[in-house]
């Protein structure tokens, strides 16, 4: 397997233009935060849930798209998600003026369902994720869309990779070398771009990986080995509820990531509280999950560095969010 270069990511990053905004990054300073970390330990937040539709997903898909003859793109992308990935290829499909079909599980929140419909897909439900990737391969051959994984693949790495791009260049910009990025994992498709840019670009950066314990494919694959796979997803970040984990993914992962946490629901909560109340941002589960692996798994050992956070999105309903803050 071949992975994204330097090179190779700048000119994804330019072909991608304006159809993807340079998020902004900031320091997290505030005494709420100082309090809950050891003393001099520094965050600096990638904000990717400003991106266009709300999380970094429109990298990827748009990445893939871009690659698409004039024939596939006539006949249009399918794709399953719980919900980000279906708005990004929803969008994409809009901005490359095609059409997208996309399959979710019943239990998708009402609000992304509803963005998908605002942005023009068309959208299917079934009862779960695994029930989805089935109906998806139909729709493929049915309609000869062309199907947009939502995490795997070398051109969905290579989008992603932007993240990390960025983050590392706009630290540079501060006279900033983090000491460690952490990421969220929702298949690997985020997590290995971000880490296969940052390494090239700041080699003694580590990269953390966090999961839920409820959604761990990237956990226990690897320490198996090779890639694995969940008989069923249980966490509050549905965004990060991945059935499998699939070789590419696997491949850029356990080439460029240190290590991979786990934190439990009541961590993400936490994180998200903390989050709103001191940066301001209203971020679904899975956008403070990194915020969550560094106030509890990975508190002590990073104490003292400085540690570049990835808020990866943050499309969630007022009632929801409300919700899991007064849990």
């Amino acid at each position: 397997m071949t992975f994204p270069s330097i090179p190779e990511i700048r000119a994804a990053r330019t072909r991608l233009g304006q159809r993807v905004v340079t998020t902004p990054v900031r320091e997290l300073v505030d005494h709420a935060v100082a309090e809950r970390l050891p003393t001099g330990t520094r965050v600096w937040l990638k904000e990717e849930l400003f991106q266009r539709t709300g999380s970094f997903k429109p990298r990827g898909a748009l990445t893939v798209m871009l690659e698409l003859s004039d024939e596939h793109l006539a006949h249009g992308v399918t794709g399953v998600s719980a919900g980000n990935h279906a708005i990004s290829l929803a969008y994409a499909a809009r901005e490359l003026q095609t059409t997208a079909t996309v399959v979710m599980p019943r239990t998708a929140s009402p609000f992304r369902i509803a963005m998908c419909r605002e942005l023009g897909a068309q959208v299917e439900l079934v009862e779960n994720v695994h029930e989805a990737f089935a109906r998806v391969r139909e729709i493929e051959a049915a309609e000869q869309r062309a199907f947009v994984h939502p995490y795997e693949g070398p051109r969905t790495a290579l989008g992603t990779a932007t993240v990390g791009l960025e983050f590392i260049e706009q630290l540079a910009a501060e006279s900033v070398t983090p000491d460690a990025i952490v990421v969220a994992a929702g298949g690997g498709g985020l997590t290995g771009g971000v880490a296969c840019a940052v390494k090239q670009l700041a080699p003694g950066t580590q990269v953390f990986v966090v999961e839920p314990e409820g959604a761990d494919t990237m956990h226990r694959s690897f320490a198996a080995g090779s890639p694995q796979a969940i008989e069923k997803v249980q966490t509050i970040a549905d965004s990060l509820g991945a059935p499998r984990c699939e070789p590419y993914s696997y491949a850029l992962n356990k080439a460029f990531v240190d290590e991979v946490v786990l934190v439990r629901d009541a961590d993400i909560r936490d994180a998200m509280r903390l989050l709103f109340r001191s940066a301001k941002l209203v971020t679904e589960p899975a956008g403070a999950a990194s915020l969550a692996a560094l106030l509890y798994p990975l508190r002590e050992r990073l104490a003292g560095r400085t540690v570049g956070l990835v808020i990866c999105g943050g499309n969630i309903d007022a009632a929801t969010f409300s919700t899991h803050l007064a849990v």
